[in-house]
Order: structure tokens, then sequence, then C-alpha cells
């Protein structure tokens, strides 16, 4: 196969030195998956150093809390991925005595693990004959072979996997799977990729074609849903007022109490609002909005934040334990929250 072999050659000459490649642990392998999940490499790198140094076996994170995981990932966002980790190591140690099944159908099993992470664990720790298929291979795929049915549907999912198991070298599954994705992280980039340069550009139809970067084709723009939170930093006589979420993309991470409203209301309109003197009562406050106006993208979201800095002496809210401001420091938070903080004096 003139593709594969190409690719593979190519791998070998501009392969980056990364400290999974030079392993066959599962554990190792699996860790730094989960972490290049919506990750960049450059950016997920110092966070896998860090946890293979905090936890340098799977039976030393099984047995971590939550809250030290989280805070160890602080900064990464998708922190489901942090929560599904600790849940599958404590699987592995107690279902599979501390070894990660060499078997596809297994790996699938475990939680956090899909159709991508099981074929990379398998084909990078065991060497068995799966391929990988992510974002960047789904480019690969789609602008060498000139595919054009949207990769985020069931039919392109299923046409881009057939595609990449056809032009997986059974023999070479390890060095196919790691050359592919590093080709479309490093060669054929998202944006204008310097296709005069590669070494597939002699039968590469997006290269021939008026605009490579209509490759690969999307079915639907995501829909981003705006919302407009203001949190409150609640000075009492005995700390600061913080709470643990339960649910939603934070959950499991440490945030102030926040109002939430429909639209970027001024701020006299906040504190006149009904939610606002709900919580509060009759309780005198001192108020302050203390910061500027924090803008966070994510993936379906974009979130506008305020913050608000309120003395009230004598005041509980159900769900929230009161800490010293410095204390925070020790808690796993949000981006947001860690942004916030750090223009504040914590001493």
């Amino acid at each position: 196969m003139d593709f594969s072999n190409k690719l593979i050659k190519w791998y070998q000459c501009n392969k980056r030195d990364l400290p999974w490649r030079n392993t066959t642990s599962a554990f190792h392998i699996w860790l730094s998956e989960i972490i290049l999940q919506q990750t960049r490499v450059d950016q997920g790198l110092p966070y896998y150093l860090e946890f293979i140094n905090t936890f340098p076996t799977i039976e030393k994170l099984a047995c971590a809390k939550e809250d030290n995981i989280l805070k160890l990932w602080q900064g990464l966002g998708y922190y489901s991925r942090a929560r599904n980790l600790h849940y599958t190591a404590k699987d592995i140690v107690t279902n599979y005595n501390g070894e990660f099944p060499n078997d596809y159908n297994k790996l699938l099993e475990l939680k956090g693990v899909g159709n991508y992470t099981a074929a990379a664990i398998a084909s990078f720790a065991f060497g068995l004959p799966y391929a990988v298929v992510d974002g960047n291979v789904s480019r690969v795929l789609s602008r060498v072979f000139g595919i054009d049915t949207p990769f985020d549907t069931t039919k392109g999912k299923k046409q881009f996997q057939q595609l990449a198991q056809q032009l997986l070298l059974e023999k070479k599954a390890s060095v196919y799977n790691q050359a592919i994705m590093e080709f479309g992280a490093l060669q054929c980039k998202p944006k204008s990729p310097n296709c005069s340069i590669c070494p597939m550009q002699e039968f590469c139809v997006a290269s021939h074609s008026i605009d490579v970067n209509s490759f690969p084709v999307r079915s639907k723009k995501v829909k981003v849903k705006e919302r407009f939170l203001h949190f409150l930093m609640i000075q009492t006589d005995n700390g600061i007022c913080v709470g643990k979420r339960k649910s939603g993309i934070w959950n499991g991470l440490y945030e102030f109490p926040f109002l939430e409203f429909s639209d970027n209301f001024p701020d006299s309109q906040v504190i006149n609002s009904n939610v606002w003197k709900k919580l509060f009562g009759q309780h005198n406050l001192e108020i302050k909005l203390d910061s500027i106006n924090f803008t966070h993208q994510l993936s379906h979201q974009k979130i506008h934040a305020k913050f608000w800095k309120i003395k009230a002496n004598k005041f509980s809210i159900k769900g929230y334990s009161k800490v010293a401001l410095k204390a925070l420091e020790k808690y796993p938070v949000s981006r947001l929250m860690e942004k916030y903080l750090k223009t504040i004096n914590t001493d």
C-alpha cells in the first residue's frame, strides 16, 4: 500500500520524541490517550509527566482521593475524563488484578474508553491490528482519498473506520497508527497545510481541489449556548462560602455560589432581582463588583461571568462550607475560577 508505506517513512523522519511512545505499558498509554482527548500535545505533556510522577502505578491512582486527581487535572477541562480515569483505575485494580486486558472488546468495556482509545491501547501496548480513527485521522483520510461524507455522522464514522482498517499494516499496527495521527497533527494540519512538501501530494485528492480546507466535511455546526453567570464570593464572619458541584461540566469542582440570568442585565438589575433577594433576604450586605467581564469559551457554550465580593456576617447557604480564602489554592476549581482567583490577593 503506497499510502501506508509513505506514511510510515514520513513518520520515521518527522516524529516527535514523546514519552508515551517509548513504552508498551498499557497504563502509561491509556493515561496519555485520556489526557490527549480534546487536548493538544504541548498542553497535555506536562500534565502527563505530573500524573506519572504523582501516581507511578495504577494502584496509586486507584487509591487517590478524587479531589487530588481533579486538582492535578485543573486547567485541562472536560473534567469527566478525570473522573472516568479514577473510576477505571479502580476497576482495573479490582477486577483485572491491576493489568489492562489485552483484548479490544474488553478494553471497550472500560469507562471512558471508546473505539479510538481502545484501538490505541490495543495497538500500542499489545500490537493488535486495530486502526485508530480520531479527528487527525479523519482529516488525513478525507483529504487524501477525497471523502466528502460528513465524518461526524453514523455513515461517515463507519466509512472512515472501514477505510482506516483496510489501510492498516497489520504487522506494523502500532507504528502505522502513530504515523497517521502524527501526520495529521504536523503535516496535514486543520488549516493551511503545506501541501507542497507533502509526500501524498501526487495522489491526494484534496491537494488538487479548489480548497483543501473544505475537507473533511462536517454535517452541522455546533450550536453554542450563551450563559450569563454572576459568582458571589461571600465573606462571612468565619470564612468564604464554597461548594462542590454535583453535576454539569464542572461536576466535582469547587466554586462560589452563583446566579444565572438569561441575558447580560445591568448590575443594578442583578442586585434587585428576585433570585438575589431570595438568596440574601434581609441580610446587611457590603457589595462590590470585583471583576472584569470574563468570557469562557467551551465546546457547546460561551460563558459570560462576573465576580462579586460580598460581606455578609452570620450568613450561611445550604450545600456550601466556609473556608479561608487562602485555602482555596488547595481545592480543584474550574479554569474560570482559577482566572479570577489569580486577580485577587488570597493572603
